[in-house]
């Protein structure tokens, strides 16, 4: 095998405005971007490191610098799910491992795994937490898109669905509440956002806290996002949760990613296709996961300054499969 070079660097890319979820705000997506070349060709992987689960640019890139060495004399990506952890870091190591394996092969990377390519995908428009007028508005410019998914705070929340609601009657609604609600608010919103048309509820208490959720009736169904990580986790999960949100900044990767899936359905788990905000060369991989999903939110670049040259291309809230020049 040819010997390969690994590279790995940071971005930054400005976001429209600013993006503001129970935790914090951001003006701007930090990125890692790892490139791994052999005979000239280079495949690409973007993560975006998490400060919720320990992570910042610089301890991203001192990670993938451990398996510099590994890469470069023909590690796989089996391999990486020994060498590495599940997070940010494996997931632009392995997804650039298989963006280099398809240039090389002249394959797609949904030939290689052997599932259908995707097609063009239905993916949520993330309204950032506000004022429920401030929802209300934004709402009302979106009123048009098929899929809304709103981030929440706690207090205030029914106003805030409320709002959206009434400025977009038509449009189906998910929320996330990113572990910010109590189990006291939930018994209490619970009702009302069924009655709002509510279709889907993410990660409504803290991770290590949601217990409670399996003794609950649930109207609306519950998603998992900070509880469940990669396959390890679905045993201590699942009786909690009606689906679960596959990120792979989390799993650390697709390889993990394609897994994960599986166990979900055999665990009877619906699953949603989720990303961290990022640039298209981050949702590609991700959108291998769609014939898996029955919720798809990767709307990270529609919600960027501007996007990398060859990025996916949207329509409103249809977006289509990668090019090869992007990734895959």
């Amino acid at each position: 095998m040819a010997k390969r070079s690994l590279v790995a660097f940071r971005e930054s890319w400005p976001i429209l405005g600013s993006f503001r979820i129970s935790r914090g705000v951001k003006t701007a997506a930090d990125v890692v971007i790892v490139e791994i070349t052999e005979e000239g060709i280079t495949g690409r992987g973007e993560c975006v490191p998490y400060p919720r689960y320990g992570e910042s640019p610089s301890t991203v890139l001192d990670e993938i610098s451990t398996v510099r060495d590994a890469i470069s004399h023909g590690a796989d990506n089996m391999d990486l799910l020994s060498l590495l952890p599940s997070g940010a870091a494996r997931n632009a190591v392995d997804c650039a491992l298989w963006d280099l394996k398809a240039k090389l092969s002249g394959k797609s990377v949904s030939e290689l795994v052997g599932i259908t390519a995707p097609g063009p995908l239905i993916t949520a428009y993330t309204l950032s937490l506000d004022t429920p007028e401030k929802m209300g508005i934004a709402a009302e410019h979106n009123a048009h898109r098929p899929l809304i998914k709103l981030k929440l705070a706690g207090e205030g929340d029914i106003e805030r669905v409320q709002a959206v609601r009434e400025f977009a009657p038509k449009t189906r609604l998910i929320i996330d509440a990113n572990e910010a609600w109590t189990v006291k608010m939930m018994e209490s919103y619970f009702p009302i956002m069924a009655d709002l048309g509510v279709e889907l509820i993410e990660q409504p208490l803290p991770a290590g806290e949601d217990m409670e959720l399996g003794n609950m009736a649930r109207p609306v169904p519950i998603c998992a996002d900070e509880s469940c990580h990669d396959t390890s986790t679905l045993d201590q999960i699942a009786a909690n949760y009606d689906y679960i949100n596959i990120k792979l900044d989390k799993t650390g990767g697709l390889t993990e990613a394609l897994q994960l899936a599986q166990a979900a359905k055999e665990f009877g788990l619906g699953i949603m296709v989720g990303c961290m905000l990022g640039t298209s060369l981050g949702m590609a991989p991700a959108m291998q996961l769609g014939g898996f999903a029955r919720f798809v939110d990767l709307d990270g670049p529609l919600l960027l300054d501007k996007d990398r040259p060859n990025g996916i291309q949207f329509d409103e809230s249809v977006m289509h499969p990668p090019s090869s020049e992007l990734w895959g």
